[in-house]
């Protein structure tokens, strides 16, 4: 099948033009991977300039402070990534002398790196003869060889890394995983593939049987579910409390104005955010007037956070009962506290109506 020489032909002079493309560095092929995953490219851009621009090089980011590294990558989600990248950064500095490991079994070792990171950093920054497979990917060939098992079960995967890494041109693996990216990317996209531009619309299955948009075959859904959530902005002396997230888990190592989950019994709102803090600080509060509803979605999951201004009973001394640290924060201090999305909107609403608080 001449499919891959076609789809090269088509990638010299059609490849999309990308910061990370112009250096194959490496480094920034590995730092603009994982910030890919996940990530639309749009979102990836000037995230990824200004990473190169604080973080040029491995020695640089494994010297950084943490914080400053999620400070960095705030509002690009998966925070694992991040500290992921933190981590390795510093075993690659102290243990290969700041030089990333050429064969994907050797940088599957380091963390946050899986089997299609490992293919896709050796294939483009090494040139090893090795394929990849990503969600673009996975839809090309699902429409390309018509592929009837559902997407992503073990069946599906081994046919695709299989049909990947025998279609692969000697020489050219990088190009060829980046072709085929790009193609998902921009023509033989989830929704309406602009077939008529596909530069292997000839050998494509799926379209010569007319299901190309029932392919990849997907399973239904689960529901998502939707959780209620409460935040206490705890005021004292000019500034609020703000508590870090454990290390390890979900937004590990961020900052959040302290709360909870709804539990069912729980009789409403400030009853639950009292509830919270006494299990998360121990102590007790006065949930005041609401400051905002905040609606989020999360990969599994969504939340309705609502937040209440709160202030702590008799002077008590909040304790990190449930955190990894406490902090008063002055509202000017705020943005270099790293935070999540939600908690990020209640701290720019607190700086802007900072006035009207009496903080």
């Amino acid at each position: 099948m001449s499919w891959a020489a076609d789809l090269l032909t088509w990638y010299d002079t059609s490849a999309r033009d990308l910061p990370w493309r112009s250096d194959h560095s490496p480094y920034r092929t590995w730092i603009s991977e994982i910030m890919l995953q996940q990530t639309q490219v749009d979102t990836v851009i000037p995230y990824f300039e200004r990473w190169m621009a604080r973080f040029p090089d491995v020695a640089a980011l494994a010297e950084a402070d943490q914080q400053e590294v999620l400070n960095l990558w705030e509002g690009l989600g998966y925070y694992s990534r991040a500290r992921n990248l933190h981590h390795a950064a510093r075993i690659i500095h102290t243990g290969y002398q700041d030089a990333l490991p050429e064969t994907p079994e050797a940088l599957e070792d380091l963390p946050g790196i899986g089997p299609y990171t490992a293919a896709a950093i050796a294939s483009i920054a090494f040139g090893k003869d090795t394929a990849t497979v990503d969600g673009n990917i996975r839809r090309v060939f699902s429409r390309l060889y018509n592929l009837k098992e559902p997407v992503r079960s073990p069946e599906s995967e081994r046919r695709i890394w299989s049909l990947a890494e025998e279609n692969l041109p000697p020489g050219r693996a990088g190009d060829y995983n980046q072709a085929l990216m790009d193609l998902g990317a921009t023509i033989c996209t989830t929704k309406a593939p602009d077939c008529a531009r596909c530069p292997i619309q000839a050998d494509c299955q799926a379209r010569a049987a007319g299901v190309q948009e029932q392919r990849p075959v997907r399973l239904p859904r689960k529901k998502v579910p939707h959780l209620t959530v409460t935040a206490a902005v705890i005021r004292r002396e000019g500034k609020v409390l703000l508590s870090k997230r454990p290390a390890e888990g979900m937004l590990g190592g961020l900052w959040e104005f302290p709360g909870g989950t709804r539990e069912d019994s729980d009789p409403d709102l400030p009853a639950c955010l009292r509830r919270e803090i006494r299990e998360e600080l121990g102590v007790e509060i006065e949930v005041g007037a609401p400051f905002g509803v905040y609606d989020h979605a999360y990969t599994h999951f969504k939340i309705t956070l609502h937040a209440f201004l709160c202030v702590l009973n008799d002077k008590a001394e909040p304790q990190p009962l449930e955190s990894d640290g406490l902090v008063w924060a002055g509202l000017s201090e705020l943005e270099g506290y790293p935070m999540g999305k939600v908690d990020r909107q209640i701290a720019n609403r607190l700086m802007r109506e900072r006035l009207g608080l009496g903080l």
